[in-house]
């Protein structure tokens, strides 16, 4: 396949053309593909790079590739399955900046909690860090282990491995965790769902996580003017002050040489947490 107007700058802030767009992603393919595959893919397109007009691709466009293969939600809808090398150069070409993916298993299971962090108005990723330490702190206490990763912009997400679930057992862990840090950090954390009521307290997005919803991809690049990379992170280095633009398009195959997957755990069958049973016990379902 031929990659159209290769010179073309697709990330302005780096300098960086669509052909070294697309060799980009060719690096990040072993660690992307496994985590995209067999999920209904949404994408955002940016036909003049970032910082033009963008739209999402949530079904296979006309004129689609025969090879590609296609995958279906629970709906029947169709979708691109973003399941191999081939398939992502032809996504990269078409200026896809952005790979989205639903929150559950191709079987339509959640297999990891996430809980997304998302710094509202006047705050910074520094303030989700810090309310990412907070929640793994607490989170280890109850023996329970979690994974972060940035979101590529200003956010972070936590995900926890757990044993087979659906989005209503989830949706009532994650809405007892958001009032739990809400309540032991009522200046910092809210669940408030209006935008103006929250202050500059980080949003604990308990809704984020639901049937239908999708989210970044780990490894998946962001339409940001550095070119981040959605990155799974170790806590250490969440307490010494990383940031979303220190993994870029231009670094990112580098660390996943050097790390492997962190986030390799959320492919894998995931094992029943005795405290999350126990908070889905005595939880009242909504």
């Amino acid at each position: 396949m031929s990659v159209t107007n290769p010179d073309k700058v697709l990330f302005p802030g780096i300098g960086m053309t669509k052909a070294e767009y697309i060799a980009a992603l060719a690096e990040l393919a072993p660690y992307l593909l496994p985590h995209t595959a067999g999920r209904p893919l949404t994408a955002i397109r940016f036909p003049h790079g970032v910082g033009g007009e963008s739209f999402y691709q949530k079904r296979p466009p006309k004129g689609t590739p025969e090879w590609v293969n296609i995958v279906t939600d629970d709906t029947g809808e169709e979708f691109v399955n973003l399941d191999s090398l081939k398939t992502l150069v032809w996504l990269g070409n078409s200026a896809a900046l952005e790979f989205h993916v639903p929150f559950c298993r191709p079987d339509g299971f959640l297999n990891a909690l996430v809980f997304d962090l998302d710094p509202s108005e006047g705050q910074t990723f520094e303030d989700a860090a810090a309310c990412a330490l907070s929640v793994n702190d607490t989170l280890r206490a109850l023996g329970v282990n979690a994974y972060a990763k940035t979101s590529g912009a200003s956010g972070l997400q936590i995900y926890i491995p757990t044993r087979r679930m659906t989005f209503e057992e989830g949706r009532r862990i994650n809405l007892f965790f958001g009032r739990y840090f809400a309540a032991k950090h009522p200046d910092a954390v809210t669940i408030e769902r209006l935008v103006k009521k929250r202050g500059r307290r980080l949003y604990f997005d308990y809704l984020q996580m639901g049937r239908g919803k999708s989210i970044i991809s780990v490894y998946s690049p962001r339409a940001s003017p550095c070119g981040a990379v959605s990155m799974p992170v170790e806590w250490d280095e969440l307490k010494n002050g990383v940031k979303p633009c220190d993994f870029t398009l231009k670094n990112a195959a580098l660390r996943l040489r050097e790390k492997g997957d962190l986030f390799a755990p959320m492919l894998k069958e995931g094992q029943t947490v005795p405290v999350l049973e126990e908070i889905l016990e005595k939880s009242i379902q909504y």
